[in-house]
């Protein structure tokens, strides 16, 4: 318990920082209408392809024998994958939304 609480003193201006950043989140994202909030979220998904490429970064400086370093970056590999995949899903099926209806005859 002293030593969460030495690290916590240690750390507290991060702390502050973090709480901040939950904050202001929080704000931005519940000011945005709900028309655009589709669109923002399928953006927001597609960008995480950093995380992708930073976590195969990590992986690739990891030393074989750290088996949990690696079990961690492929879970952070296979997730980001899938959120960046997701988020190109909800953007095609948004672009569906608005393509014209052919007409019956």
């Amino acid at each position: 318990m002293e030593q969460i609480l030495n690290y916590i003193g240690e750390n507290m201006e991060m702390i502050y920082f973090l709480i901040l950043a939950i904050l202001l989140g929080v704000e931005v994202i519940s000011n945005v209408p709900a028309i655009l909030h589709t669109p923002l979220m399928s953006g927001a998904n597609a960008v995480h392809g950093v995380v992708v490429v930073g976590a195969i970064i990590v992986m690739l400086h990891a030393s074989p024998d750290n088996y949990p370093s690696l079990i961690v970056g492929f879970l952070a590999v296979v997730m980001g994958t899938l959120n960046v995949v997701g988020g190109f899903v909800v953007t095609d099926r948004m672009l569906e939304m608005f393509k014209k209806k052919p007409k019956k005859s």
